[in-house]
């Protein structure tokens, strides 16, 4: 008994294999008590059915491979947890034909906290061989067996759970550098049957517009489906986004699932787990994880698939948001390029006008009255309505140069500052820089065109994060001071980066002055120009290679302070 008992024991250190140390824990109880056959049974957790896992010395067609509680000795014993001895299975009702090379039997539970969780059994090929003596001593060895079959379990259990967490967090560096939403879903995808070992994964996307879900990406990528768009109503996804839960079915190929029409057509799809991926309360779409068996997925499983939603959600939003800040730094760059043409066109009408008005005096004091059929006075006439026309170019330049006064308007200038930096803050994120301001106690308004201001901060904000290439700190500081009876708003927007060169220091307002290779030149002399035109000003209140201060001024509405 002790040597049974001590070889049982160390199983669990010899092998790491489940079939391996179930195929020696069976041989050593066959040789311990000389059975003519024996059998471990195990009860599936999904299935709740009896299933045999292993036998010996039983023909084929008496091993059954599954069997319901309370059906045969087996059976009744996974039902009730109690250990029982047939001394003659013959004259036993739970006797089941078919086995006819069993005399005699002891079976006994499989138990692990009060839980049965498979049962062992041993058999003999004449009567009254087994005794109540057997019994005990195979009971002793069986919650040893089981003792080594959990510890093995648990091992594997948590050698899983430890492979899947390297994997996630090679998932979630991967999906950070991915901001292609095509590229980044197919990984998803991909990992997601990876961690899970699932026959397949798909993802869908949800238009809440359209109130519809369609297949985006797909893995394996040899599954034939159809990136085809469906009603909520008649799609699978429809449960998990009206709930915004996960959702499990076990069994796809049951009658109901038939008018579903995103479910793929493969008999072999049984169990699917959907989890929806939200984002800000928001339902971007869903992740299904489907198996080729019946299968109730765990609560390991499913917490796994919901921090896979979560994180894969977050990352969607995040390739989303990054499309549009670059699309909005181009239309910035390009609105950069359109506001220094129509200044320098300005500019230049500006300087046309003068010598144009001393010609057009000079020509009129020259009082060319030649006659009718004279050719000069054709000539003159064509000069002076050129002159006319000259004159009529500029001053449409210059009208169209200014901003019209309708555009101005009242603006909280905290409103103006946060909606400027939710344009940036995926910039800001991605380089590491932190964002500090807080809103004034009393709110600061400013009479402005609100877009142009909101292009000088925006042009300030991003000097300042290409200053900071390896991250840092940005904090913006507002408040009022008085000056000449006007009552007046400074802005200052200090960085922590590298400062400003000395040699651009003189000229750093000048246009088409740039301290980068890629830099157009234009910001600063675009924030200068807007601030005039807003009876304001900006300065360099402070540049060291510890950080720069940009100071801006501009008058604050009256009484509002």
């Amino acid at each position: 008994m002790l040597k049974s008992l001590y070889t049982i024991s160390r199983i669990g250190s010899i092998s790491q294999s489940i079939d391996e140390i179930i195929s020696l824990i069976i041989d050593t109880l066959s040789d311990h008590f000389d059975s003519t056959s024996a059998t471990i049974t195990l009860i599936n957790p999904d299935t709740k059915r009896l299933e045999t896992e292993i036998s010996r010395g039983l023909p084929d067609s008496a091993d059954s491979p599954t069997l319901e509680f309370n059906r045969g000795a087996i059976g009744w014993v996974a039902l009730h947890n109690r250990s029982l001895l047939i001394p003659n299975m013959a004259h036993d009702a739970r006797y089941m034909p078919g086995k006819e090379n069993i005399a005699c039997t002891m079976i006994v539970p499989m138990e692990d906290d009060g839980h049965v969780i498979g049962v062992l059994n041993l058999n003999k090929d004449q009567p009254d061989t087994f005794d109540q003596q057997n019994l005990q001593d195979l009971e002793q060895l069986t919650q040893e067996a089981t003792r080594v079959l959990q510890q093995r379990w648990l091992f594997n259990h948590l050698q899983q759970k430890a492979e899947q967490l390297e994997v996630f967090t090679k998932v979630g560096q991967s999906l950070v550098s991915k901001l292609e939403i095509q590229e980044l879903i197919e990984s998803v995808s991909r990992e997601c049957q990876t961690i899970t070992q699932c026959r397949l994964c798909t993802i869908q996307f949800y238009d809440s517009h359209t109130n519809a879900v369609q297949l985006k990406a797909h893995y394996p990528a040899t599954e034939e489906l159809q990136e085809s768009e469906h009603r909520i109503e008649e799609s699978l996804a429809g449960s998990a986004i009206q709930t915004r839960k996960q959702i499990e079915f076990i069994d796809l190929q049951n009658p109901g699932f038939i008018d579903l029409r995103d479910i793929p057509k493969n008999d072999q799809i049984r169990s699917v787990l959907s989890t929806p991926m939200i984002v800000e309360g928001e339902v971007l779409g869903v992740i299904n994880i489907f198996t080729d068996h019946i299968h109730r997925f765990a609560n390991d499983e499913k917490r796994l698939l919901n921090a896979l939603a979560t994180m894969s959600a977050i990352a969607v939003q995040n390739a989303r948001l990054y499309t549009r800040v670059f699309k909005s730094e181009e239309n910035l760059r390009q609105n950069e390029r359109l506001t220094t043409l129509g200044l320098l066109s300005a500019e230049i009408a500006h300087e046309i006008r003068n010598p144009l008005t001393v010609l057009k005096l000079l020509f009129g004091s020259l009082d060319l009255n030649f006659p009718s059929d004279d050719p000069r006075n054709t000539d003159a006439s064509v000069i002076k309505e050129k002159l006319d026309q000259l004159e009529a170019i500029v001053g449409r330049v210059l009208s169209f140069s200014k901003a019209p006064q309708n555009l101005y308007a009242h603006w909280n200038v905290d409103e103006l500052i946060h909606e400027t930096c939710l344009l940036i803050r995926l910039k800001l994120h991605q380089q590491k820089i932190r964002l500090h301001h807080t809103d004034a106690i009393s709110p600061y308004i400013i009479a402005c065109n609100k877009g142009q201001i909101q292009q000088v901060l925006l042009n300030l904000l991003i000097n300042s994060t290409d200053a900071m290439p390896n991250g840092g700190d940005i904090h913006i500081r507002c408040n009022h001071e008085d000056e000449e009876g006007r009552k007046m708003l400074a802005i200052e927007i200090e960085d922590s980066g590298t400062g400003i060169p000395t040699e651009i220091r003189p000229n750093i307002f000048n246009s088409f002055l740039s301290g980068r290779s890629d830099g157009t030149g234009l910001g600063l002399g675009i924030v200068k120009r807007i601030l005039k035109d807003h009876h304001g000003e900006i300065e360099v209140a402070q540049t060291s290679p510890q950080g720069t201060v940009m100071r801006l001024r501009l008058p604050l509405v009256k009484d509002e302070v």
